[in-house]
């Protein structure tokens, strides 16, 4: 029997979050000179202007584009003031998606049976009426009770790598299963697409996100957002590295403008005196075996065109059908997604008890507060400083993942496999190897099976499964990749391997850090 589960959030309508975000923007943008004004409410008609060019928009937003250019021409201060007011509006009200608990209640009375059918691919019941455990198919550990406590008392901030779109569905289950509350989260436009989904994303929790909006007034929006959410005690779900990994490699450079929130709530919430301040961030570290857009991300990797592309708008998970194929392949395998929630840690990167205290690297309980309020419990208020207590937390995080991760038969095969391929080019790079004829893509199975002992040795650390020999490692990770890929990644041919080297690539870079 799943543990009773902290009360869900109340979400406020569309007027009071516009509301709000127009007064913290008035707040924000109260000490700027007017030329600091003009040059904000420039960057973004520039902006919009060449977006709404390209793909069009609702006329009344359009209009309000246009309004904020006529203001330019008299620099106003009052109009330049009123035209950031009605696009933060706006902003506002396109980013909430009122959180439904109505909907929540009967996705979770139904979600669950039907997830059982998709996660375990049975097919001799009827869809409501499923008893298989889909735990067998989705592995969900970590400190649970611990952060369960905390959910009651505090904000949390949930901090996931970030592998697929099918992330978010599979985290929404994982805190499910966990015995957690709703969190929202930020989902890319392009997810709301799909009728059905977007009936369900934006009543339980999700808010919409238009990676294509590009200037600097949408993006402080998103931030107060952000902090007008977790102020009224909504837990939040962010992806640090800001989107799905291209290379598939574990996220290291982390994103710090959301994470960066947390904290700014937490020093507003120790101003306002509220009855539970604390915000704690919650790494999570997703590892599955099998990703659906690995071809597409890598080869945007590849091309380097990720940082001009930032999302990707038609890949694997465009196609309804070939999402509904992955996932019933995918979780027809034991034990296929492993989801680890790690230790929480306060706002600067401590780790916290099961007491809710921080504790410096010796283990000794701290006063967090210390970190930002003087002698008087007055918070102090330091841009720079705060910098530097995200960027540790971020660093805290990226050591979280790499520490949680569970490593699947297909990150050891990928991984010896890429070696055995550098070994037999040396001195070709990483493009001049994945750009290699077929035949050139051969290598020997003996030296993929020794590599594979190698690489266990390199993670011996972490926790690892499926098989513990080289050979049936290797038997499974080609199994694997044969049960949904088109591209054979890897595929025997008398006693060698040819591979197909991107998609070996891709998986390879999941485990790209080890030592061995």
């Amino acid at each position: 029997m799943p543990p009773e589960r902290p009360a869900l959030f109340d979400s406020p309508s569309d007027d009071v979050i516009a509301a709000a975000l127009v007064t913290r923007s008035r707040a924000r943008l109260a000490a700027m000179p007017d030329a600091a004004i003009a040059d904000l409410l420039a960057d973004t008609v520039f902006h919009e202007r060449k977006r709404l060019e390209e793909s069009g928009g609702d006329p009344a937003y359009v209009s309000a584009v246009e309004q904020a250019a006529n203001t330019l021409r008299d620099m106003r201060r009052s109009e330049m003031d009123a035209a950031l007011d009605a696009l933060v509006s706006t902003y506002g009200r396109e980013i909430h998606n009122p959180f439904s608990p109505r909907t929540y209640r009967f996705a979770t009375r139904i979600l669950p049976r039907v997830l059982t059918r998709l996660l375990t691919a049975s097919r001799g019941r009827d869809l409501l009426l499923g008893d298989i455990d889909p735990a067998s198919r989705m592995c969900v550990d970590g400190p649970l009770d611990r952060i369960r406590r905390m959910a009651g008392n505090a904000t949390l901030i949930l901090a996931p790598t970030h592998v697929s779109n099918l992330d978010s569905p599979l985290l929404g289950y994982a805190l499910y299963a966990a015995g957690l509350p709703p969190f929202a989260y930020g989902a890319g436009l392009n997810l709301f697409s799909n009728p059905l989904m977007a009936f369900f994303m934006q009543r339980l929790g999700a808010y919409t996100v238009d990676r294509r909006k590009r200037n600097r007034l949408y993006k402080e929006s998103l931030k107060d957002y952000s902090i007008e959410i977790l102020r009224r005690r909504c837990h939040s779900l962010f992806f640090p590295g800001g989107t799905r990994s291209r290379s598939g490699r574990l996220e290291k450079h982390l994103k710090k403008g959301l994470l960066g929130t947390g904290l700014a709530a937490w020093q507003e919430n120790l101003e306002a005196g509220s009855a539970n301040p604390d915000v704690f961030i919650v790494p999570c570290t997703l590892s599955i075996g099998l990703v659906l857009e690995a071809e597409t991300l890598i080869a945007d990797a590849l091309a380097e065109e990720g940082k001009q592309r930032y999302i990707i708008m038609d890949d694997e998970f465009a196609d309804s059908r070939q999402v509904a194929s992955f996932v019933r392949r995918l979780m027809g395998l034991d034990a296929a997604v492993h989801v680890v929630f790690g230790d929480p840690m306060d706002i600067a990167g401590n780790r916290v008890n099961d007491a809710g205290e921080s504790l410096d690297p010796h283990g000794n309980v701290i006063d967090r507060r210390g970190y930002v309020c003087d002698r008087d419990g007055r918070v102090v208020r330091d841009e720079q400083r705060d910098h530097v207590y995200t960027a540790r937390v971020a660093e805290r995080l990226s050591e979280a993942y790499h520490r949680d991760f569970v490593v699947q038969p297909t990150h050891l095969a990928a991984w010896a496999a890429w070696e055995a391929l550098r070994a037999r080019h040396q001195g070709l790079d990483t493009w001049r190897l994945v750009r290699l004829h077929p035949g050139a893509r051969v290598v020997d199975r003996a030296a993929v099976l020794a590599n594979i002992d190698r690489a266990a040795k390199g993670v011996a650390h972490l926790k690892r499964v499926g098989p513990t020999t080289a050979e049936g490692v290797l038997d499974e990770a080609i199994a694997r990749f044969a049960s949904f890929h088109k591209k054979r990644a890897m595929e025997p041919i008398n006693g060698a391997l040819k591979l197909d080297s991107e998609l070996v690539l891709y998986y390879r870079n999941r485990l790209d850090w080890i030592q061995a």
